[in-house]
């Protein structure tokens, strides 16, 4: 029976530890054990089993840390102060275009430069004094910069998006479909599209009231900001920050990127050598949480897919499916619960393209509504999941003052806001594609 999957079980456990407020990292792997007992693993086999796969997300942890640390390099210095000054004369006590420029901001963390979630501790924190007098809803904020941390690689083919994009057409090519980047970029377009729709609807509808907080430190920001004045040193840090882009985009390694970054600040005595030890503790504790979730959940994944219990997840929504609309539901809801798992889209679409591949086929949809599909089927999820990074990124930033729930005012808003639009326009798209 479906409903007693250990997929459906273990994502049901963590959903309603985290709910009920249980640290997100304990959450994880008791829905780990959960899933190994239920399919018929003993703990200890379980725990070796997650151990093995938190292998997975290595590179991201690393990548995570360095960054952190690159961050903290950059907001030692004037540059970030005087760049988020000249942004709050632009700003002028509107409200809404704060919302909607925090999320275009965001987006460039994507592509233009890829630093993915390291931007948000810096740019965030000297904003929240400005946040609090426009009496802001920090959930429609948490939904701008899941918007602009997520959206931007399920369309765009460039950066993070040429990742997913890559992993898309290759595991697809894989599975005996032959498809191009051209022909995804052709079709998830529409996953983006309909998060735009969700962004809208957020900040205009469901976040606009205005929210009270407790005022804490952040009155003294604002004069910090106005004080603020370029120095040799920040010109180095622009230096530094531009150099880690281009490394990044050169070799493809954010961890290397990032690490050339840090000695090219070394170098130019952004970071003086004493203090080195001081930016690198901090980087580690601004972003060794959020590594340590994303080991969690590869190796969480992995206890997964060496319980089986994936494939007959899917076999059984194929033995379930009423023609193309039951099966394109079915299939975004196989994807939405293992994304909410595994906290990746990245991660999701390996596990189930070798099942959607093949179903689509039988079917009889054609290329370009399995890629919509198989694109949205995996991005599904990321926007809400506990453990992923396009949630814990904008709740290490907007939690700063211990006034920001990562659960109940990052996971939920953002869920509601995109997972819905994702999934309407996924069956709808797939629909007319065909």
């Amino acid at each position: 029976m479906i409903l007693f999957n250990p997929v459906v079980v273990a994502v049901f456990v963590m959903s309603i530890l985290c709910l009920f407020r249980m640290n997100v990292l304990l959450s994880i792997i008791s829905a780990s054990i959960v899933a190994g007992l239920v399919s018929g693993m003993g703990v200890i086999e379980t725990i070796d089993i997650m151990i093995a796969g938190m292998k997975g997300n290595l590179e991201t942890a690393l990548s995570y840390i360095l960054l952190g640390a690159l961050a903290v390099a950059i907001a030692r210095g004037n540059l970030t102060k005087v760049l988020i000054f000249k942004m709050t004369k632009l700003i002028n006590g509107r409200a809404l275009f704060l919302c909607f420029f925090i999320a275009f901001i965001a987006c460039f963390s994507q592509n233009l430069i890829p630093v993915h979630i390291a931007f948000i501790p810096i740019l965030i924190p000297p904003l929240i004094g400005i946040m609090n007098k426009l009496k802001i809803d920090r959930r429609a904020i948490a939904c701008a910069l899941t918007f602009g941390l997520e959206a931007p690689y399920i369309c765009i083919p460039v950066g993070f998006g040429l990742i997913f994009h890559t992993i898309l057409r290759d595991q697809m090519i894989q599975n005996g479909m032959q498809v191009s980047l051209s022909d995804i970029a052709s079709v998830m377009w529409i996953g983006g599209l309909s998060m735009l729709v969700g962004l809208v609807v957020a900040i205009l509808i469901l976040y606009r009231k205005p929210r009270e907080y407790r005022e804490e430190i952040f009155a003294k920001e604002e004069v910090k900001l106005q004080n603020a004045h370029l120095g040799i040193s920040d010109y180095f840090t622009m230096v530094g920050a531009i150099i880690a882009f281009g490394v990044q985009i050169y070799t493809g390694s954010l961890p290397l990127g990032a690490f050339v970054g840090l000695i090219v600040m070394l170098v130019g005595k952004v970071i003086k050598w004493n203090e080195m030890d001081m930016v690198i503790d901090e980087g580690m504790k601004m972003m060794a949480f959020i590594a340590f979730v994303m080991l969690i959940a590869a190796g969480f994944g992995e206890v997964l897919k060496e319980s089986g219990a994936i494939g007959d997840l899917v076999s059984a929504t194929a033995n379930m499916v009423g023609g193309k609309l039951g099966g394109a539901v079915l299939m975004l809801v196989i994807g939405l619960l293992v994304t909410l798992g595994i906290g990746t889209s990245f991660g999701t679409i390996p596990v189930i393209a070798a099942f959607y591949c093949p179903l689509c086929v039988e079917l009889g949809f054609g290329m370009s509504a399995t890629i919509l599909l198989l694109g949205i089927a995996g991005a599904l999820g990321d926007a809400g999941s506990p453990a992923s990074s396009s949630t814990m990124g904008p709740t290490s930033g907007l939690n700063v003052d211990g006034q920001h729930n990562h659960i109940w005012d990052t996971c939920v808003p953002t869920f509601i806001a995109y997972n819905i639009p994702l999934m309407i326009f996924g069956v709808v798209g797939a629909m007319i594609l065909g």
